[in-house]
């Protein structure tokens, strides 16, 4: 069950490396008129170019934070995890659910759940991958 964990949170830190750079590329590239909740860039921004460029920068600094956790993500998997350091197991928790209890709070403080499913589906993918490697937390301390 140990190989099948690392693989799972590996494919989990690939897709969230990915998904975080198709992302800054929609910020990053001035054409794209990409989605804000049911709404386009240039509606919300209203013709106004300051607001449009404030707009993607804030969903290319999201994007780059999202793809540097994927990265770190990644080299925890790939490293310190898959030699078995129990460590890395609880870091990997706890970063997957502070991240998801974050997503979480824009339910009451802004009343919308837009954005709560992808988070979802990636906590869901992250406890799996390492409930696969639960019995390592049983063993000595490495």
């Amino acid at each position: 069950m140990k190989k099948a964990s690392w693989i799972l949170l590996t494919v989990v830190g690939v897709a969230i490396t990915l998904i975080s750079l198709v992302s800054a590329v929609h910020a990053y590239r001035t054409r794209d008129d990409y989605g804000i909740g049911h709404s386009r860039v240039s509606k919300v921004a209203g013709g106004d170019a300051g607001v449009a460029t404030s707009l993607r920068g804030i969903r290319g600094t999201s994007a780059a934070y999202g793809a540097a956790y994927g990265v770190l993500f990644l080299a925890i998997v790939l490293g310190p995890y898959r030699r078995g350091d129990v460590w890395a197991w609880k870091a990997l928790l706890v970063a997957g659910l502070t991240q998801f209890v974050l997503v979480l709070l824009r339910i009451p403080i802004l009343d919308t759940q837009l954005g709560v499913a992808p988070a979802a589906n990636q906590v869901v993918l992250l406890v799996v991958g390492l409930l696969l490697d639960v019995g390592r937390l049983k063993g000595p301390a490495r």
